[in-house]
């Protein structure tokens, strides 16, 4: 274990945490990203409910992951509170990593996410991982009201700097002299300076998110894991992942680039019930793009909605990116995914109006790669 400048034993961040070897057939590790999506004529209790389902499945399947993403005033996302939702999870789970795919860093103070996550380490020691991102997670108007200020370009500008005090703080080791020299994050690393104190072996990682190519510079500048959003913003993969491998610096925490990205992919029993899925959530992603988003339509809906012929253009390129047919052929498609970027590891959206859909995706995918069958706890 490091120690900092006073001597004082510091909790490892390191490639323990973070690098995976692939399971089954797979050809890098696969994770899931979990939206918390809620479908129309749905709660969000059913679709918390889901979320809970689908931990235990996926760490009963052998995915090395599970994180919730940080998004506001979505009627169909119920994910506003990532940290709320990873405690009811690390609760329902005993071996799958958890984390944020991420917390969006400029809507809250650097203090207040190095406590939360250091509760979340204490929960569960060892499996939690904190994804950060610098975009609102939300409309200008939302971020605004969640940052108390309308000066919203100062918060992204901001990042780096907030993000070298999120560290301090997770670390303990504000140099003396820093006005927060005398702060600390608790649960943390200043608990093992105090009379008896025993200090925890692990802090949460920290991952850098981006869909463009500013988080991939600086993650690889600052030798920190990376995830990509590919599946929102497939046209700039390519480009940051190779910015990325290109700006990588060996730190303390990787000696080497490890890549993750993002995939919306959704497996069915029947090619055309994929159809007929993927439909109703591009459905869903025309009403958010145009202002006017709600809950996760069914593919009724979708069927019968007169989409424009802009939009259907849109659906027509959206959809491209979505891996999505049979399990075979997501199978497939995975693995030329992964053949062309390199990515390290795999994290699967799999974006649907009901929870059952989702939960059935994951299980074929898993059935597709040979994925081990554990008994999942009760």
């Amino acid at each position: 274990m490091a120690t900092d400048e006073h001597g004082h034993q510091k909790p490892d961040a390191t490639a323990e945490g973070i690098r995976a070897e692939p399971r089954g057939t797979a050809p890098t590790p696969l994770s899931v990203l979990d939206l918390v999506t809620v479908g129309s004529g749905r709660t969000a209790t059913d679709a918390l409910h889901t979320s809970v389902a689908l931990a235990k499945l996926a760490e009963s399947r052998g995915y090395h992951r599970h994180w919730v993403a940080e998004h506001h005033s979505m009627p169909g996302v119920a994910s506003s509170s990532p940290a709320v939702i990873l405690a009811h999870l690390a609760a329902h789970t005993t071996r799958i990593r958890l984390g944020s795919g991420g917390v969006m860093l400029p809507n809250h103070a650097p203090l207040v996410i190095a406590e939360q996550f250091g509760t979340l380490e204490a929960l569960a020691p060892g499996r939690v991982d904190l994804g950060l991102g610098r975009a609102p997670g939300t409309d200008g108007a939302t971020a605004a009201a969640l940052r108390r200020t309308d000066r919203l370009n100062e918060g992204a500008d901001d990042f780096p700097q907030q993000l070298a005090e999120l560290t301090r703080f997770l670390d303990d080791d504000f140099p003396d002299g820093h006005p927060y020299a005398r702060i600390h994050a608790v649960p943390g690393p200043v608990q093992a300076t105090s009379p008896g104190g025993v200090q925890s072996p692990h802090r949460p990682p920290i991952w850098l998110l981006g869909s463009s190519g500013f988080s991939a510079r600086l993650a690889g500048v600052l030798g920190l894991p990376f995830a990509f959003a590919h599946h929102f913003s497939a046209q700039n993969t390519l480009p940051a992942l190779d910015l990325y491998r290109e700006s990588f610096r060996p730190s303390a925490v990787l000696d080497a680039p490890y890549a993750l990205i993002g995939v919306s992919a959704l497996a069915t029993d029947e090619e055309e019930e994929a159809r007929r899925q993927v439909m109703a959530a591009a459905l869903n992603m025309v009403r958010l793009r145009t202002g006017r988003p709600g809950l996760v339509p069914t593919p009724e809906e979708a069927a019968a909605y007169p989409f424009t012929e802009l939009e259907r253009d849109f659906v027509t390129s959206w959809n491209s990116n979505v891996v999505h047919g049979t399990a075979d052929q997501v199978r497939a498609g995975l693995d030329d995914l992964a053949k062309r970027t390199g990515a390290d590891e795999l994290m699967l959206t799999a974006n649907a109006h009901g929870g059952d859909v989702r939960l059935r995706s994951y299980e074929l995918i898993a059935d597709a790669y040979g994925l081990p069958k554990e008994p999942e706890k009760p």
